[in-house]
């Protein structure tokens, strides 16, 4: 196995794939594997498929998730770097429990732009037993999303947002509260700059000038006008609105030059806290905004 020091130390994944204890759960996985040139077992991530069929054995073994499956092209998300997003959120939330990691029912936690793979909620719930509410403004994504709840007996709340430019407007009632709000935005302005960064992505790994999306994703799922400064930039302004509603607001960013725009704007809408929480995985550095409007004493869990 190839080792991933660099994840969450809480990250079942932290150690790599184990691909044996994979193929018990889910045999079918073993005819897509292949051997990289150190001799380890793994997939062609190049291939939909076989990134489709890892994700479906990671979540039956590791998650309990019986049943997985998304509709072709959709946003296929790498696991270990998703859940670790949800290990920092427990970290942060132990922050105003007396630095003990929140467990059970009792912690609300809102997925913006949940997706077709409800990814966020099922490794979250697996991990904390938080009690998830996923909105999205894809009809195709929440029925994907409604379909994964059913098979596996879910209780995971599923809300559609009828207008693309409200964020919390919408799908948060006036009688919801929540510990803490995740997002995965989409991080490009257009296609062109999305298909790009592909084909810079696989130059990269020395894979040609591929413009396939190995994780797949629909337009919205990867780019909007403005890019991620744009989105992040409308969530903040208008989670003012919802200050008392939730205890942290945070949002991944992927790019790093986009920090400095965005706090500024968190300075401006007169925040009590902001903070960028790195999370370095493997070659990779992502890192996510996280800010509220309690002050620290009114900060307990």
């Amino acid at each position: 196995m190839a080792v991933k020091p660099m994840l969450h130390p809480r990250n079942q994944h932290r150690e790599g794939y184990d691909f044996e204890r994979l193929f018990v759960r889910s045999p079918e996985l073993e005819a897509l594997t292949t051997r990289n040139p150190r001799g380890q077992t793994t997939i062609d991530f190049q291939d939909p498929n076989a990134v489709r069929m890892l994700n479906r054995a990671l979540l039956r073994t590791h998650y309990d998730i019986d049943f997985w499956d998304i509709p072709a092209s959709f946003l296929c998300p790498p696991i270990p770097g998703r859940v670790d997003y949800v290990h920092y959120l427990a970290d942060l939330l132990a922050e105003s429990n007396g630095h003990k990691i929140p467990h059970g029912p009792e912690i609300k936690a809102l997925d913006i732009g949940t997706g077709a793979s409800l990814v966020y909620p099922l490794t979250g719930r697996h991990e904390y037993g938080w009690d998830f509410t996923g909105v999205d403004i894809d009809p195709v994504s929440l029925k994907s999303g409604r379909e994964i709840c059913k098979r596996n007996g879910l209780n995971i709340r599923l809300r559609r947002q009828n207008n693309p430019e409200d964020i919390f407007e919408g799908v948060v009632g006036p009688d919801d509260i929540f510990h803490v709000t995740l997002c995965n935005p989409p991080f490009h302005a257009s296609l062109a700059e999305a298909e790009e960064g592909t084909r810079r992505k696989w130059r990269n790994l020395g894979k040609g000038q591929s413009a396939a999306l190995n994780f797949g994703g629909q337009n919205a799922e990867l780019w909007c006008p403005g890019g991620e400064i744009g989105f992040i930039a409308r969530m903040i302004e208008q989670s003012i609105a919802f200050a008392d509603q939730c205890l942290w607001f945070t949002c991944l960013v992927s790019k790093k030059d986009s920090l400095k725009p965005l706090c500024r704007l968190l300075k401006k809408a007169k925040v009590a806290e902001f903070k960028v929480v790195e999370m370095a995985q493997g070659q990779k550095t992502s890192r996510f905004l996280a800010w509220t409007y309690y002050p620290e004493r009114q900060r307990s869990l």
